[in-house]
């Protein structure tokens, strides 16, 4: 797995494995070069550790940065974009200062048919891993379901589905 610089992987308590700073970032500083094997839709087998890059097209992280976690508050952004030679580049980038050993985390974005429940723990938690636009429909869809649930967002929480 090739190595990035300025990260490591550790256990998260927000899911799994997660990636820490290991020195500072700034706002708009590059924290890691994301390498990738690109991949046209239609070849996708397991699009876990995928980046949409554009309509039809998916990059597969293969370093470090394919354990950053969602975030409803990131603290950092995907930059990406097909490279117009066949290929495609993106990066990870702080959106505020991001202090040595905090955990970097950028938001999913997930379509509404991939939504997850977040385990987040931001205050502003929205309760789903699913693209913000598509968030009222989810939670329209899920206004019923008040089953019990293991993971998700604090049931004190004003976005709690439950």
């Amino acid at each position: 797995m090739p190595y990035a610089p300025g990260i490591r992987v550790f256990r998260s308590p927000i899911h799994g494995y997660g990636i820490r700073a290991v020195a500072g970032f700034q706002p708009g500083e590059t924290i890691a070069d994301v390498e990738g094997v690109l991949y046209k839709e239609e070849e996708l087998v397991d699009d876990r550790y995928c980046l949409w890059i554009d309509d039809g097209f998916y990059l597969d992280m293969v370093d470090q940065t394919r354990w950053i976690n969602h975030a409803c508050e990131p603290n950092a952004e995907i930059e990406a974009e097909l490279d117009g030679k066949g290929g495609a580049w993106a990066r990870v980038v702080a959106l505020r200062a991001i202090q040595p050993e905090e955990e970097i985390t950028y938001h999913y974005g997930f379509p509404l048919d991939l939504a997850e429940r977040c385990t987040c723990g931001c205050k502003s938690c929205a309760g789903w891993i699913v693209d913000p636009d598509s968030l009222p429909e989810l939670l329209a869809r899920t206004a019923f379901d008040h089953g019990p649930s293991t993971t998700g967002p604090d049931p004190e929480s004003p976005n709690s589905l439950r």
